[in-house]
């Protein structure tokens, strides 16, 4: 398959435990009902829960690299399972207390593991070339929650909710004993690295490096207004007089568009340069709250839906792929943690700061979104007049950039 030429094996491979990995991630859908449900919670008290394990998430995905780049990306990632898919098994049977604790651990392990297979990723592939990697781990990524979902329905249904953990966690440990088994363990960039004393802390490459910067504040910015969709969003699309059932369908059109379009999309976009595709889909993501302003009818969110996630597939593989390529070797996985919460911090940030806003002045909400991310969509192409920020067009078989590979050595991690 012509679009997948250049992608090496072993990033196949994770892709494919990617794939297995989300099939079974489902407990983080169903938690708060699982919460007030079987547990018998206060909606107030699973909102804690809730918001501390998403605390540890964003926490995870943010530190998780300083693991791998210290002790190998695989050990990070396999560790990162393991506590993750215990953490989970043992869940159900744990008191409510306990909770408190061991679900934001969980989170936090899961987290790391995020990090730790981004990183994987960016050092299996030479410098330039990773685009369409990270474009297929996201594909199938986004394929195992297309079944995730609704095959948690089934089991809680059939089942029990508690049953919904136990698979989460299993599944999670078998993703740990694949990954143990595709990864070598000795003499690759997947291993522990040879540290070297004199390499630059994480800070001075990073002000070396001034468009990352703005990109990481930018993709910030960006996730706060795109996790709007799962969070007020459906509130709005209520007032406006709309179904649960219809907010349903435009979730299903964001996940089939993206697994049509992503990957072809890397292929065809794969030179050129990474910087002005992240601003217009930032822009793209800005549109689509934009045509929320006249009113949320059926046409108008749709149209709104497919902008957004045009959006997402303009700018999250080459956002990754850039922060990947403008990496030292030594400081990958925290180059990748830093991408990695930022692109995830939307998580914590848009339901209470969007409930807030839309509760304040529910017609402010979406200009607001517009805005921001139209300012973050022009801040990063403008990034590429910064100093030192290296971006170049990636151009077939030209330099350490080329898309279709070279015999340049994976960066060591």
């Amino acid at each position: 398959m012509g679009m997948l030429r250049g992608v090496p094996r072993t990033v196949r491979l994770l892709a494919l435990g990617a794939f297995l990995n989300a099939v079974v991630s489902f407990t983080f859908v169903y938690l708060f009902v699982y919460l007030v449900g079987p547990r018998g919670l206060t909606v107030t008290q699973a909102g804690v829960i809730s918001g501390v394990g998403g605390v540890g998430l964003v926490a995870g995905n943010f530190t998780g690299g300083w693991f791998g780049d210290r002790f190998g990306h695989r050990r990070a990632l396999l560790t990162g399972a393991c506590v993750s898919g215990a953490a989970l098994v043992v869940l159900p049977a744990l008191p409510v207390a306990a909770l408190y604790g061991v679900l934001p651990v969980a989170q936090y392990a899961a987290g790391v593991v995020r990090a730790a297979n981004a990183a994987l990723v960016a050092v299996s592939v030479p410098g330039g070339g990773r685009r369409r990697s990270f474009a297929l781990t996201r594909f199938a990524a986004n394929g195992g929650f297309a079944i995730g979902p609704p095959l948690g329905a089934l089991v809680a249904a059939r089942f029990s909710y508690d049953w919904l953990f136990v698979a989460d966690g299993v599944g999670t440990l078998l993703f740990a004993a694949y990954a143990a088994r595709i990864l070598p363990a000795r003499g690759s960039a997947h291993s522990a690295p040879v540290r070297d004393p004199d390499a630059p802390g994480l800070r001075r490459e990073l002000r070396a490096r001034p468009a990352v910067l703005v990109l990481l504040a930018a993709i910030v910015v960006v996730d706060l207004v795109y996790r709007q969709q799962y969070s007020t969003l459906p509130v709005l699309l209520a007032d406006h007089g709309h179904s649960t059932q219809f907010y349903g369908w435009l979730l299903a059109i964001n996940g089939g568009v993206i697994l049509c379009l992503e990957l072809p999309a890397a292929h065809a976009l794969r030179r050129r340069a990474p910087l002005g595709l992240v601003g217009a889909g930032l822009l793209l993501v800005g549109l689509g709250y934009a045509l929320l302003i006249p009113g949320a009818g059926v046409i108008l969110a749709v149209a709104m839906m497919l902008s957004l996630t045009l959006g997402e597939i303009l700018y999250k593989t080459p956002a990754t792929a850039y922060v990947a390529d403008q990496a030292p070797g030594h400081a990958q996985g925290r180059f990748q943690s830093l991408y990695a919460g930022a692109s995830i911090s939307g998580q914590v940030l848009a339901p209470p700061l969007g409930a807030a806003v839309y509760a304040a002045a529910p017609a402010l909400l979406r200009p607001l979104c517009a805005v921001l991310a139209a300012g973050a969509g022009a801040a990063v192409p403008a990034a590429r007049r910064l100093p030192g920020q290296g971006e170049r067009s990636p151009r077939a078989g030209k330099g350490p950039h080329a898309e279709t590979g070279s015999p340049e050595r994976a960066p060591a991690g």
